[in-house]
């Protein structure tokens, strides 16, 4: 029996980790990560002992996006079936971003693509200093279209404008300025940081705290709506089954730079 992807433990006062656990992969996901975050997402959600959820990394790296044999994979689905598989991101997405308990991003390593997604849905998010981030997708000739919501409402629209175009890393402490995560601090004192948050958090009333959020979100008109998100569904389905996105997509498993690049030598 293979081991679980995703791990799920709640300790006596409440707080609930949850560990994308493939270190090997560098915690990169698929359609098999996805649903299990989203069903951790959901148990936590439901369990009356969770009164904090920690989303983390195990190794080095929080998280480097999509695996490779998952893009492979959407290369070859159909429009529609690309809409279905981006919904479910989608989904998983609003799931974190609904919980109605608190949530804290514990990042350390690489935070790539869709991993902004789940930080910048998150309530909290704490980065080692040895954090970096990268919105990539632009390379494979993509859009960052189902984490887009949560990452524009971040960082606001005129930097996702730069970073979702140059595809640059962006460093701890410039995703501190640009509102990706609200605190960096050394690695060794990542764990203590995130412990300190959340022992806080336990200080205060879980009604209240749930009540919070959704203070917030109502300022913010209840934040993406269901035309967003299936508008982003159908973006990003449209890009990878488009000639650009297959051609980027292929390019980077051949390891060659896409035609765009080399056209633009030529120039």
């Amino acid at each position: 029996m293979s081991e679980p992807m995703v791990r799920t433990e709640t300790d006596a006062r409440g707080v609930t980790r949850i560990t994308l656990d493939r270190p090997d992969k560098r915690n990169a996901f698929d359609s098999d990560v996805m649903a299990a975050l989203a069903d951790a997402l959901e148990q936590a959600g439901r369990d009356a002992r969770c009164r904090v959820v920690i989303l983390q990394g195990s190794g080095k790296h929080f998280s480097a996006g999509a695996d490779l044999g998952y893009m492979k994979q959407t290369a070859a689905l159909s429009h529609d079936d690309n809409v279905a598989d981006a919904m479910a991101l989608a989904g998983l997405m609003q799931t974190l971003d609904r919980l109605h308990k608190p949530t804290i991003a514990r990042v350390q390593g690489a935070a790539f693509g869709g991993a902004l997604g789940l930080i910048c849905a998150c309530d909290i998010a704490i980065a080692g200093d040895n954090a970096r981030f990268c919105l990539s997708e632009a390379r494979l000739g993509l859009a960052p279209a189902a984490i887009a919501p949560y990452v524009v409402r971040a960082m606001g629209p005129r930097q996702a404008r730069r970073y979702f175009l140059t595809t640059e890393e962006i460093a701890a402490e410039r995703a501190a300025e640009l509102g990706v995560v609200h605190e960096v601090v050394p690695l060794e004192d990542l764990d203590e940081t995130v412990e300190q948050i959340a022992a806080g958090l336990l200080n205060n009333g879980p009604v209240a705290l749930d009540a919070c959020k959704r203070l917030v979100a109502r300022t913010q008109e209840d934040g993406p709506d269901a035309a967003l998100i299936r508008y982003t569904a159908e973006l990003i389905a449209g890009l990878r089954t488009g000639d650009e996105g297959q051609e980027g997509l292929q390019a980077f498993l051949d390891k060659r730079p896409p035609t765009w690049i080399r056209e633009a030598s030529h120039d």
